[in-house]
């Protein structure tokens, strides 16, 4: 019976993309990421090890940057997992860091809520942009809701 309870709550809680946009936009503030950049991130977060090739196979369908592989592994969102050695591909994994975000986005989708000091979250500086005002705002609504939801 508890487990039937369980399912039917989880059911029910199937709106954690209800704020997808606020968690996506305090992400790409706080990481300076592109919307392309964390598209990306979150494809390769499940291919483990990969290619080039792999990452071009998704680059693809995302607005054009010629140098997006080469600034994510300089900016330390990719790692070389294998060097390329005669016919052997290189292969690539994410960074712990891009890891780390990605977790952080989960647990965002899930319930966690959204840190509101400037210190962590730099969307609450005092000289920010008009539209971070507003993601401002709808970050606590988004943490008031989840605050009642507990």
């Amino acid at each position: 019976m508890a487990k039937l309870l369980n399912l039917i709550k989880l059911i029910l809680k199937e709106d954690y993309l209800k704020y997808w946009r606020v968690i996506r936009q305090f992400i790409k503030v706080k990481y300076g990421l592109t919307q392309s950049d964390l598209d990306i991130l979150l494809f390769l977060n499940t291919e483990g090890y990969f290619s080039k090739d792999k990452f071009k196979e998704f680059d693809n369908i995302l607005s054009w940057e010629e140098h997006r592989f080469d600034r994510l592994l300089r900016d330390g969102w990719i790692e070389v997992f294998r060097e390329r050695r005669g016919k052997i591909k290189a292969l690539y994994m994410l960074s712990y860091r891009a890891k780390r975000v990605i977790t952080s986005i989960y647990k965002k989708l899930s319930g966690e809520e959204i840190p509101t000091s400037p210190s962590a979250n730099p969307m609450f500086l005092k000289n920010v942009s008009y539209t971070d005002k507003r993601y401002r705002k709808a970050i606590e609504r988004m943490n008031e809701f989840i605050r009642q939801q507990r």
